[in-house]
Protein backbone atom coordinates (compact mmCIF):
# COMPACT_ATOMS: atom_id res chain seq x y z
CA UNK A 1 0.00 0.00 0.00
CA UNK A 2 1.26 3.46 -0.88
CA UNK A 3 2.28 5.74 1.98
CA UNK A 4 1.50 9.43 2.42
CA UNK A 5 5.18 10.18 1.79
CA UNK A 6 4.98 8.30 -1.54
CA UNK A 7 2.00 10.45 -2.55
CA UNK A 8 3.78 13.66 -1.49
CA UNK A 9 6.90 12.59 -3.40
CA UNK A 10 4.76 12.05 -6.50
CA UNK A 11 3.32 15.53 -6.09
CA UNK A 12 6.77 17.07 -5.80
CA UNK A 13 8.00 15.06 -8.80
CA UNK A 14 5.26 16.11 -11.22
CA UNK A 15 4.74 19.69 -9.99
CA UNK A 16 7.01 21.28 -12.66
CA UNK A 17 5.03 19.57 -15.42
CA UNK A 18 1.38 20.10 -14.41
CA UNK A 19 -1.07 22.85 -13.53
CA UNK A 20 -2.36 23.32 -10.00
CA UNK A 21 -5.93 23.50 -11.24
CA UNK A 22 -8.49 25.77 -9.59
CA UNK A 23 -11.27 24.81 -7.19
CA UNK A 24 -14.52 26.47 -8.29
CA UNK A 25 -17.96 26.80 -6.70
CA UNK A 26 -21.38 27.68 -8.10
CA UNK A 27 -24.30 29.01 -6.05
CA UNK A 28 -26.98 27.81 -8.46
CA UNK A 29 -25.71 24.24 -8.42
CA UNK A 30 -25.36 24.40 -4.62
CA UNK A 31 -29.02 25.42 -4.37
CA UNK A 32 -30.09 22.60 -6.69
CA UNK A 33 -28.13 20.07 -4.63
CA UNK A 34 -28.94 21.65 -1.25
CA UNK A 35 -25.25 21.23 -0.49
CA UNK A 36 -21.93 23.08 -0.75
CA UNK A 37 -19.92 21.71 -3.68
CA UNK A 38 -16.29 22.42 -4.52
CA UNK A 39 -15.27 21.41 -8.04
CA UNK A 40 -11.60 20.48 -8.61
CA UNK A 41 -11.28 21.52 -12.26
CA UNK A 42 -8.97 19.01 -13.90
CA UNK A 43 -10.57 19.93 -17.22
CA UNK A 44 -8.03 22.78 -17.05
CA UNK A 45 -5.13 20.36 -16.54
CA UNK A 46 -2.37 19.81 -19.11
CA UNK A 47 -3.84 17.59 -21.88
CA UNK A 48 -7.29 18.57 -20.58
CA UNK A 49 -7.56 15.82 -17.99
CA UNK A 50 -6.25 14.58 -14.62
CA UNK A 51 -4.49 11.73 -16.40
CA UNK A 52 -1.47 13.97 -16.98
CA UNK A 53 -0.62 13.47 -13.30
CA UNK A 54 -0.37 9.68 -13.30
CA UNK A 55 1.25 9.41 -16.70
CA UNK A 56 3.90 11.96 -15.78
CA UNK A 57 4.65 10.37 -12.42
CA UNK A 58 5.15 6.94 -13.99
CA UNK A 59 7.27 8.23 -16.89
CA UNK A 60 9.56 10.21 -14.62
CA UNK A 61 10.50 7.01 -12.77
CA UNK A 62 11.73 5.14 -15.85
CA UNK A 63 15.38 4.14 -15.91
CA UNK A 64 17.66 5.61 -18.55
CA UNK A 65 17.61 2.25 -20.33
CA UNK A 66 13.81 2.14 -20.34
CA UNK A 67 13.60 5.67 -21.69
CA UNK A 68 15.65 4.65 -24.73
CA UNK A 69 12.90 2.33 -26.00
CA UNK A 70 10.03 4.62 -25.06
CA UNK A 71 6.66 3.97 -23.46
CA UNK A 72 3.43 2.34 -24.56
CA UNK A 73 -0.15 2.13 -23.36
CA UNK A 74 -3.72 1.46 -24.41
CA UNK A 75 -6.36 4.11 -23.91
CA UNK A 76 -9.71 5.43 -25.12
CA UNK A 77 -8.12 8.86 -25.08
CA UNK A 78 -7.09 10.80 -22.00
CA UNK A 79 -4.48 8.41 -20.64
CA UNK A 80 -3.10 8.09 -24.16
CA UNK A 81 -2.69 11.84 -24.25
CA UNK A 82 -1.03 11.73 -20.83
CA UNK A 83 1.53 9.17 -21.99
CA UNK A 84 2.14 11.09 -25.21
CA UNK A 85 2.54 14.33 -23.25
CA UNK A 86 4.97 12.72 -20.79
CA UNK A 87 7.00 11.23 -23.63
CA UNK A 88 7.28 14.60 -25.32
CA UNK A 89 8.47 16.19 -22.07
CA UNK A 90 11.19 13.53 -21.79
CA UNK A 91 12.04 13.41 -25.49
CA UNK A 92 11.27 9.69 -25.85
CA UNK A 93 9.01 7.64 -28.18
CA UNK A 94 5.41 6.81 -27.25
CA UNK A 95 3.04 4.22 -28.71
CA UNK A 96 -0.67 4.47 -27.89
CA UNK A 97 -3.16 1.73 -28.77
CA UNK A 98 -6.64 3.25 -29.18
CA UNK A 99 -10.00 1.69 -30.09
CA UNK A 100 -11.30 2.66 -33.51
CA UNK A 101 -14.34 4.14 -31.74
CA UNK A 102 -12.31 6.61 -29.65
CA UNK A 103 -13.29 10.25 -30.26
CA UNK A 104 -11.35 11.72 -33.18
CA UNK A 105 -10.40 14.74 -31.07
CA UNK A 106 -8.55 12.43 -28.67
CA UNK A 107 -6.76 10.53 -31.45
CA UNK A 108 -5.70 13.82 -32.99
CA UNK A 109 -4.44 15.10 -29.65
CA UNK A 110 -2.33 11.98 -29.03
CA UNK A 111 -0.75 12.36 -32.47
CA UNK A 112 -0.33 16.06 -31.83
CA UNK A 113 1.97 15.27 -28.90
CA UNK A 114 4.13 13.21 -31.25
CA UNK A 115 3.01 9.71 -30.28
CA UNK A 116 2.30 6.86 -32.69
CA UNK A 117 -1.37 5.78 -32.61
CA UNK A 118 -2.21 2.13 -33.32
CA UNK A 119 -5.95 1.49 -33.69
CA UNK A 120 -7.70 -1.72 -32.61
CA UNK A 121 -11.15 -3.15 -32.09
CA UNK A 122 -13.09 -1.58 -29.18
CA UNK A 123 -12.64 -4.38 -26.66
CA UNK A 124 -10.32 -4.64 -23.68
CA UNK A 125 -8.96 -7.95 -25.02
CA UNK A 126 -8.05 -6.30 -28.35
CA UNK A 127 -6.42 -3.36 -26.58
CA UNK A 128 -4.30 -5.61 -24.36
CA UNK A 129 -3.30 -7.93 -27.21
CA UNK A 130 -2.34 -5.03 -29.47
CA UNK A 131 -0.26 -3.24 -26.84
CA UNK A 132 1.52 -6.54 -26.09
CA UNK A 133 2.45 -6.79 -29.78
CA UNK A 134 3.72 -3.20 -29.77
CA UNK A 135 5.86 -3.82 -26.69
CA UNK A 136 7.29 -7.02 -28.19
CA UNK A 137 8.20 -5.13 -31.37
CA UNK A 138 9.58 -1.91 -29.84
CA UNK A 139 10.82 -2.84 -26.38
CA UNK A 140 8.72 0.00 -24.95
CA UNK A 141 7.73 0.01 -21.27
CA UNK A 142 4.04 -0.27 -20.48
CA UNK A 143 2.44 2.53 -18.49
CA UNK A 144 -0.91 0.98 -17.66
CA UNK A 145 -3.90 3.34 -17.52
CA UNK A 146 -4.68 2.41 -13.91
CA UNK A 147 -3.16 -0.92 -12.76
CA UNK A 148 0.09 0.75 -11.67
CA UNK A 149 0.99 2.23 -8.28
CA UNK A 150 3.04 5.01 -9.90
CA UNK A 151 -0.06 6.03 -11.87
CA UNK A 152 -2.32 5.78 -8.81
CA UNK A 153 0.11 7.90 -6.77
CA UNK A 154 0.11 10.51 -9.52
CA UNK A 155 -3.69 10.60 -9.67
CA UNK A 156 -3.85 11.05 -5.88
CA UNK A 157 -2.26 14.48 -6.22
CA UNK A 158 -5.51 16.00 -7.47
CA UNK A 159 -7.08 15.15 -4.12
CA UNK A 160 -4.05 16.41 -2.18
CA UNK A 161 -4.62 19.78 -3.88
CA UNK A 162 -8.40 19.66 -3.47
CA UNK A 163 -8.14 19.15 0.29
CA UNK A 164 -5.41 21.79 0.65
CA UNK A 165 -7.22 24.38 -1.50
CA UNK A 166 -10.76 23.81 -0.15
CA UNK A 167 -12.20 27.36 -0.08
CA UNK A 168 -15.18 26.64 2.18
CA UNK A 169 -13.41 26.65 5.54
CA UNK A 170 -15.17 23.38 6.39
CA UNK A 171 -13.64 19.93 5.99
CA UNK A 172 -15.19 17.86 3.24
CA UNK A 173 -17.90 15.49 4.37
CA UNK A 174 -17.53 13.54 1.15
CA UNK A 175 -15.42 13.54 -2.02
CA UNK A 176 -16.99 12.09 -5.17
CA UNK A 177 -14.93 10.85 -8.12
CA UNK A 178 -15.81 8.84 -11.23
CA UNK A 179 -14.88 5.17 -11.57
CA UNK A 180 -13.54 3.58 -14.74
CA UNK A 181 -10.54 1.31 -14.28
CA UNK A 182 -10.15 2.67 -10.77
CA UNK A 183 -6.87 4.58 -10.88
CA UNK A 184 -8.37 7.94 -9.95
CA UNK A 185 -10.76 6.63 -7.30
CA UNK A 186 -7.93 4.56 -5.76
CA UNK A 187 -5.65 7.58 -5.50
CA UNK A 188 -8.53 9.79 -4.35
CA UNK A 189 -9.63 7.39 -1.64
CA UNK A 190 -6.11 6.71 -0.38
CA UNK A 191 -5.17 10.42 -0.21
CA UNK A 192 -8.46 11.21 1.54
CA UNK A 193 -7.93 8.41 4.06
CA UNK A 194 -4.43 9.68 4.85
CA UNK A 195 -5.15 13.43 4.87
CA UNK A 196 -8.82 13.71 5.92
CA UNK A 197 -9.86 10.42 7.51
CA UNK A 198 -13.33 11.62 8.52
CA UNK A 199 -14.19 12.37 4.86
CA UNK A 200 -16.14 9.69 2.99
CA UNK A 201 -15.26 8.81 -0.61
CA UNK A 202 -18.04 7.87 -3.03
CA UNK A 203 -17.47 6.43 -6.48
CA UNK A 204 -19.70 7.53 -9.37
CA UNK A 205 -20.21 5.11 -12.24
CA UNK A 206 -22.38 5.10 -15.38
CA UNK A 207 -25.19 2.56 -15.47
CA UNK A 208 -23.94 1.54 -18.92
CA UNK A 209 -20.56 0.34 -17.58
CA UNK A 210 -21.48 -0.83 -14.10
CA UNK A 211 -18.70 -3.26 -13.22
CA UNK A 212 -17.21 -1.48 -10.19
CA UNK A 213 -20.42 -1.55 -8.17
CA UNK A 214 -20.66 -5.32 -8.69
CA UNK A 215 -16.98 -5.85 -7.85
CA UNK A 216 -17.30 -3.63 -4.77
CA UNK A 217 -20.10 -5.82 -3.45
CA UNK A 218 -18.68 -9.22 -4.36
CA UNK A 219 -15.02 -8.60 -3.53
CA UNK A 220 -13.76 -9.91 -6.87
CA UNK A 221 -13.32 -8.25 -10.26
CA UNK A 222 -16.61 -8.49 -12.15
CA UNK A 223 -17.50 -7.46 -15.69
CA UNK A 224 -20.34 -5.07 -16.43
CA UNK A 225 -23.57 -6.76 -17.61
CA UNK A 226 -23.39 -4.56 -20.70
CA UNK A 227 -21.32 -1.59 -21.90
CA UNK A 228 -23.22 1.23 -23.54
CA UNK A 229 -22.65 4.75 -22.26
CA UNK A 230 -21.71 8.24 -23.40
CA UNK A 231 -19.08 8.23 -20.64
CA UNK A 232 -16.43 6.80 -22.94
CA UNK A 233 -13.63 7.29 -20.40
CA UNK A 234 -15.29 5.01 -17.83
CA UNK A 235 -15.70 1.78 -19.77
CA UNK A 236 -12.66 -0.02 -18.34
CA UNK A 237 -12.94 -2.85 -15.83
CA UNK A 238 -11.28 -2.65 -12.41
CA UNK A 239 -8.07 -4.56 -11.70
CA UNK A 240 -7.36 -6.56 -8.56
CA UNK A 241 -5.09 -3.71 -7.47
CA UNK A 242 -7.67 -0.95 -7.83
CA UNK A 243 -10.45 -3.09 -6.35
CA UNK A 244 -8.27 -3.60 -3.27
CA UNK A 245 -7.94 0.17 -2.74
CA UNK A 246 -11.65 0.70 -3.38
CA UNK A 247 -12.74 -2.01 -0.96
CA UNK A 248 -10.56 -0.54 1.78
CA UNK A 249 -11.19 3.17 1.39
CA UNK A 250 -14.35 3.85 -0.64
CA UNK A 251 -17.67 4.06 1.23
CA UNK A 252 -19.96 3.19 -1.67
CA UNK A 253 -20.43 3.40 -5.44
CA UNK A 254 -23.51 4.98 -6.98
CA UNK A 255 -24.80 4.84 -10.56
CA UNK A 256 -26.15 7.46 -12.97
CA UNK A 257 -27.91 6.97 -16.29
CA UNK A 258 -26.77 8.56 -19.54
CA UNK A 259 -29.75 10.93 -19.35
CA UNK A 260 -28.67 12.05 -15.88
CA UNK A 261 -25.05 12.37 -17.01
CA UNK A 262 -26.01 14.54 -19.99
CA UNK A 263 -28.14 16.77 -17.75
CA UNK A 264 -25.25 17.26 -15.31
CA UNK A 265 -22.82 17.97 -18.15
CA UNK A 266 -25.17 20.56 -19.61
CA UNK A 267 -25.68 22.14 -16.19
CA UNK A 268 -21.92 22.66 -15.76
CA UNK A 269 -21.58 24.05 -19.28
CA UNK A 270 -24.48 26.47 -18.81
CA UNK A 271 -23.99 27.55 -15.19
CA UNK A 272 -20.22 27.35 -14.71
CA UNK A 273 -19.31 28.27 -18.31
CA UNK A 274 -16.68 25.54 -18.51
CA UNK A 275 -16.42 22.57 -20.85
CA UNK A 276 -16.43 19.09 -19.33
CA UNK A 277 -16.71 15.73 -21.03
CA UNK A 278 -19.49 13.23 -20.20
CA UNK A 279 -17.29 10.99 -17.99
CA UNK A 280 -16.51 14.08 -15.94
CA UNK A 281 -20.20 14.79 -15.24
CA UNK A 282 -20.99 11.48 -13.55
CA UNK A 283 -20.14 12.60 -9.96
CA UNK A 284 -22.45 15.64 -10.18
CA UNK A 285 -25.14 13.47 -11.75
CA UNK A 286 -24.89 11.13 -8.75
CA UNK A 287 -25.01 13.98 -6.22
CA UNK A 288 -28.15 15.42 -7.86
CA UNK A 289 -29.79 12.00 -8.26
CA UNK A 290 -29.22 11.02 -4.63
CA UNK A 291 -29.84 14.50 -3.26
CA UNK A 292 -31.14 13.26 0.09
CA UNK A 293 -27.91 11.34 0.72
CA UNK A 294 -25.77 14.46 0.20
CA UNK A 295 -27.99 17.33 1.38
CA UNK A 296 -26.45 19.80 3.81
CA UNK A 297 -22.92 18.47 3.30
CA UNK A 298 -19.66 19.94 2.00
CA UNK A 299 -18.79 17.95 -1.11
CA UNK A 300 -15.62 17.80 -3.19
CA UNK A 301 -16.08 16.73 -6.82
CA UNK A 302 -13.20 16.03 -9.17
CA UNK A 303 -14.07 17.28 -12.65
CA UNK A 304 -11.81 14.90 -14.47
CA UNK A 305 -11.50 16.29 -17.99
CA UNK A 306 -12.76 18.49 -20.77
CA UNK A 307 -11.79 16.71 -23.97
CA UNK A 308 -15.03 16.94 -25.90
CA UNK A 309 -15.33 16.33 -29.63
CA UNK A 310 -16.80 19.71 -30.53
CA UNK A 311 -17.40 18.45 -34.05
CA UNK A 312 -20.44 16.72 -32.61
CA UNK A 313 -21.80 20.11 -31.54
CA UNK A 314 -20.68 22.40 -34.37
CA UNK A 315 -21.25 21.15 -37.90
Amino acid sequence: MLSLQTLRDAHDRIRPYIHRTPCLTNQTIDQMADATIVFKCENFQKIGAFKARGGMNAALQLTDHERTSGIATHSSGNHGQAVAFAARQLGIPAYVVMPVTAPQVKKDAVRGYGATVIECEPTLAAREATVAEVIARTGATLIHPYDDDHVIAGQSTATIELIADNPTGSPFDVIVAPVGGGGLISGTALATHLLSPTTRVVGAEPEGAADAILSFKSGRVEKAPYIQTIADGLMATLSDRTLSYIRQYVTEIKLASDTEIRAAQRLVWERMKIIIEPSCAVPLAVVLKYKNDFAGQTIGIILTGGNVDLGAYFH
